[in-house]
């Protein structure tokens, strides 16, 4: 890890009774949350129910009508946009989709926050670049044109740009979106080693298999507030699941590793699991 990231990764990323809207509709209200060197935190919940806006609100990508935004002791609007990128670096689901560049190319966009005007690519900035390529998986890749990528592909490109910018506190927004199966276990595996080597993580996860294996807090929303915060087996547990997400849901904790498993049961399997117990 280079010095830059032991010195941002001591820093907190602080959302504190933020209140958020589109125009007039409020779509979050009074949530607070904290984001900690060394743990990831899983942001989980329905359609709708605020995840990505407050993710969002985090990397000063949407206006906050209420609360505050602290990056470790400032406020994270006092910040100039290059001070704030050197710290939080975001992956969102909404990205430009590049064309006539090589893979390579476009990862060295994240090196822009620690570059000077005019300055071309330093040791550093290649050192970090290459990295960020090789814990993506794109070694082997690295200048093939992006516009010869499947969708999978194309996120673990903008995943690497976001590691290349060498942040302390890194934002992913359903960072498995796309992949295939070994890429989504990979992707895990990635961010739990990039917490255990210091960095703070807030993740937008949909599967809550996914957030049970790699979460150390879990903050399950519910039409824009925090229905549950805590640990993995204190919030995913089925009357929680099962009346935010208007579906049964059985969890089960397993005694070997702790990891909790979810098991959504829809009508079919309702129905068989009656018919099994009757008979």
């Amino acid at each position: 890890m280079s010095s830059d990231l032991l010195r941002t990764s001591e820093g907190v990323l602080r959302g504190e009774n933020l209140a958020l809207g589109y125009r007039k509709d409020r779509v979050v209200h009074d949530v607070s949350l904290q984001l900690r060197p060394g743990a990831v935190t899983a942001l989980i919940g329905p359609n709708g129910s605020g995840k990505s806006t407050v993710l969002r609100a985090l990397a000063r990508l949407h206006p906050v009508d209420g609360g505050t935004v602290h990056v470790g002791a400032s406020e994270a609007r006092a910040l100039s946009a290059r001070e704030f990128a050197r710290t939080v670096a975001m992956l969102s689901q909404s990205r430009p989709h590049p064309s006539g560049l090589e893979i390579r190319d476009v990862v060295a966009f994240g090196r822009h926050p620690h570059r000077a005007r005019f300055s071309g690519v330093s040791d550093a900035d290649r050192a970090a670049i290459d990295s960020a390529l090789a814990l993506a998986g794109l070694v082997d890749m690295a200048h093939r044109a992006v516009d010869e990528l499947s969708g999978g592909e194309l996120q673990r490109v903008w995943l690497a740009t976001c590691l290349a910018q060498d942040t302390g506190i890194l934002l992913l927004d359903e960072p498995t979106n796309h992949l295939d199966l070994r890429y989504q276990i990979e992707t895990l595996d990635l961010v739990r080693d990039l917490a255990d080597r210091g960095t703070a993580l807030g993740v937008v996860l949909h599967d809550l298999g996914h957030a049970a294996s790699v979460a150390d807090e879990v903050i399950l929303l519910h039409n824009g507030r925090v229905r549950a915060s805590g640990l993995p087996s204190e919030v995913l547990t089925s009357e929680n699941l099962s009346e935010v997400y208007g579906l049964h849901i059985d969890t089960v904790v397993d005694e070997d590793t702790g990891h909790v498993r979810v098991l959504p049961r829809g009508r079919h399997q309702q129905r068989r699991l009656v018919d099994a117990s009757m008979s």
